[in-house]
C-alpha cells in the first residue's frame, strides 16, 4: 500500500512539475507516445508475470533476473550509440513499476483468494515477450534522445502518458504503475 501511494505522490509530482502545454512535435523532436504506450504494454504485462510468481511460490523481487535485463539493455543501448546510463535508469523506473503491480495483484489475491489465478502462465514464454517490448522500447529511447533532453520533455511525457493511460484504459494499479514507469525518461544529459 505504502508502495502504491508513493507511486500515486510521483506521479501528482510529475504532473506538477511538467504542467506547460506539451508543443507541437516535429521531425527533430518525436513525439514520447511510442514511448509511454511501450511502457504501458510493459506494465500491463506484469499481470501475466504475477500469476506465474503467484502459482509457482516465486518472490516478487527477482535480483539476478533484474541485473540481467539492465545488462541486456545497457548492451542494446551501446550498440545503438545510446548512453546506457539513461537507458538503465529508464529500465529501473520500468522494473520499479512493474512490481507494483504484481505487489498490488499478490495482495489483492492473498485477501481475495477467489480472485487469485487459477492457472500459472509460463514465465519463460512471458519473458518472450517482456524481451520484444523491452528492446522496441531501447530503440524509441535512442530515437527520441532530441525530445527526452527538451526543455518540453516533461510537458510532452505528461501528454504522452494521459493520451496512453486514456486510449488504453488503464485501471488505477496500472495507471499507478505506469506514472511509476516513467520519472527518467526526461533527464537531460
Amino acid at each position: 500500500m505504502r508502495q502504491t501511494i508513493i507511486a500515486a505522490l510521483m506521479t501528482a509530482a510529475l504532473a506538477i512539475a511538467v504542467a506547460p502545454a506539451a508543443a507541437a512535435e516535429s521531425p527533430a523532436r518525436p513525439s514520447l507516445d511510442p514511448l509511454a504506450r511501450l511502457s504501458a504494454e510493459r506494465v500491463l504485462i506484469s499481470d501475466q508475470v504475477a500469476a506465474a510468481k503467484y502459482r509457482s511460490g516465486q518472490p516478487i523481487d527477482d535480483p539476478a533476473r533484474e541485473q540481467q535485463v539492465l545488462d541486456d539493455v545497457a548492451a542494446q543501448a551501446r550498440a545503438l550509440g545510446t548512453d546506457p546510463a539513461e537507458v538503465v535508469a529508464v529500465f529501473r523506473d520500468q522494473i520499479e513499476a512493474s512490481k507494483i503491480v504484481q505487489r498490488g495483484l499478490f495482495r489483492t489475491w492473498d485477501t481475495d483468494p477467489s480472485k487469485a489465478p487459477t492457472s500459472s502462465p509460463d514465465l519463460s514464454v512471458i519473458r518472450v515477450e517482456i524481451n520484444r517490448i523491452s528492446g522496441e522500447l531501447v530503440q524509441v529511447i535512442a530515437n527520441t534522445e532530441a525530445s527526452r533532453t527538451s526543455p518540453q520533455c516533461g510537458g510532452r511525457l505528461l501528454a504522452a502518458y494521459r493520451d496512453i493511460d486514456r486510449t488504453m484504459r488503464l485501471n488505477m494499479l496500472h495507471s499507478i504503475a505506469l506514472g511509476r514507469s516513467l520519472p527518467h525518461v526526461c533527464e537531460a544529459k
